[in-house]
């Protein structure tokens, strides 16, 4: 299985949801919005969780 991880930093509010469930592969970048450590990890691991929790669904799971 394939992981990609789509963000989009535009839509982000700075909520730090993603980071709180998955931070091994979120991080909150110098401009306050969350950053994807890895858009290409090995495995699914944290990420689902961290996009359903996104309150403006900025991020994007696809499994291939």
């Amino acid at each position: 299985m394939v992981v990609k991880i789509e963000h989009d930093r535009d839509t982000c509010i700075s909520c730090g949801a993603c980071v709180n469930l998955c931070p091994d592969n979120w991080e909150m970048a110098d401009d306050g919005k969350s950053r994807c450590k890895n858009a290409s990890p090995a495995d699914l691991g944290c990420n689902q969780e961290a996009a359903d929790a996104c309150p403006v669904q900025c991020i994007k799971v696809v499994t291939e």
